[in-house]
């Protein structure tokens, strides 16, 4: 939920009196935030019981929540973009880009709950009672 509320907010895709959008949120930005925010919710769940460290899984997490970040985020809005592109490059050139991005940080973040997963250890008041 927090992931989700934070990351609504700093993108404008909740509506708030500090952020603003330039650009109205595509149809398929909502989903991906939902479904990233999902993703996030479960991956930081994992982390509450200790299990082996996996430093490829927590590259493609970060990687996974800053490219889902960047997917849903107002093109224009973004400083980064703007340096580097200007407003024309960022509405021509990283606009449709968002969508790729928006898939791969879905999968980077699927595949990184799935390793975290697979990693886990079963609970021990679970395997005691066995």
């Amino acid at each position: 939920m927090t992931v989700a509320a934070v990351t609504g907010t700093v993108t404008a895709l909740i509506p708030n009196p500090i952020f603003t959008r330039m650009v109205d949120a595509p149809w398929w930005a909502y989903p991906t935030w939902i479904t990233s925010a999902v993703l996030s919710g479960l991956l930081i769940a994992t982390y509450a019981q200790p299990s082996p460290r996996h430093p490829q899984s927590e590259r493609r997490s970060i990687a996974g929540a800053a490219l889902s970040f960047l997917a849903v985020g107002c093109p224009t809005c973004n400083k980064l973009v703007l340096l580097a592109l200007g407003t024309n490059g960022a509405l021509t050139w990283f606009g449709p880009v968002q969508p790729v991005l928006a898939i791969g940080s879905l999968a980077l973040l699927g595949y990184a709950l799935h390793a975290r997963l697979r990693l886990a250890t079963s609970c021990p008041a679970t395997a005691q009672r066995q």
